[in-house]
């Protein structure tokens, strides 16, 4: 005899089962609006907010000489990112024509370290990186996002929320259910958000860990019992870009406190 796993079924029919009357949410509503009071006390003050942690590896690496190198980020950006613009950081994802590619702030990162310091190249999402990007995302806080979404960006943006409107895995939803129709109802103990990116890299509480917006839908599909995209593929970018231009207007909150 075949089991399944009740699980998925049942989280997915508790979600199917709540009144839609609080769906299809219209003005952009960080995730700040639905997490406890507890959690946003913790990601308010510096000594509390765990992620700040994050931030602090990341100014070391920034300040520091690259693994491999002899040079810092520092000496181009200014001690602690001092010469950063911040609004051309609450810009990212961006799009690179030459390239014809969509480039995360991460990425960006990446390439700029690897050919200006001549360190050792590092996977996507290696901690180092996660840190660096949280660290530099933290210089723009209270930035609104502001995601391009006009000339080469429309077709993409098209793509990723097909993306986003997908159904996937067992669950046999997509994230569009959860974010765009049932914003605001409880499951396990905790309000589904609209799921914007402007915390992005945050902290999670559930899993005790800094966590940027392309590792959170791979978590998310994980949940959905769905093959997560890979790192750095076509299709967790198109998904992040257009995640995060639905978060243009928000402030940039990094690191936030999420579940």
């Amino acid at each position: 005899m075949i089991y399944f796993n009740k699980a998925p079924w049942f989280f997915c029919a508790v979600l199917l089962a709540l009144p839609t009357t609080a769906a299809l949410a219209g003005e952009a509503r960080s995730g700040y609006e639905y997490i406890k009071p507890a959690s946003r006390a913790m990601q308010d003050d510096d000594f509390e907010n765990p992620g700040l942690l994050a931030v602090e590896r990341g100014q070391v690496l920034f300040n520091g000489k690259q693994s491999g190198s002899g040079k810092a980020c520092a000496d181009c950006h200014g001690e602690d990112g001092a010469s950063l613009n911040t609004r051309d950081l609450a810009r990212y994802p961006v799009y690179n024509e030459d390239a014809a590619e969509i480039v995360t702030l991460q990425k960006r990162i990446s390439r700029c370290r690897d050919t200006n310091t001549g360190s050792k190249p590092l996977p996507t999402d290696h901690p180092d990186l996660v840190d660096l990007e949280t660290f530099v995302r933290n210089r723009a806080i209270g930035e609104a996002v502001n995601v391009q979404t006009d000339g080469p960006m429309a077709k993409l943006l098209e793509a990723g929320e097909q993306l986003y409107k997908t159904r996937y895995g067992l669950i046999d939803m997509a994230c569009y259910h959860c974010h765009d129709v049932y914003p605001g109802q409880m499951i396990r103990g905790q309000k589904i958000s609209q799921g914007q990116g402007n915390g992005f890299p945050a902290y999670r509480l559930g899993t005790g860990e800094i966590t940027n917006l392309h590792q959170r839908i791979q978590q998310c599909l994980t949940l959905m019992r769905a093959e997560p995209f890979a790192a750095d593929s076509e299709e967790i970018r198109l998904m992040g870009l257009y995640v995060m231009s639905r978060s243009n207007g928000l402030r940039i909150e990094t690191p936030a406190v999420r579940y």
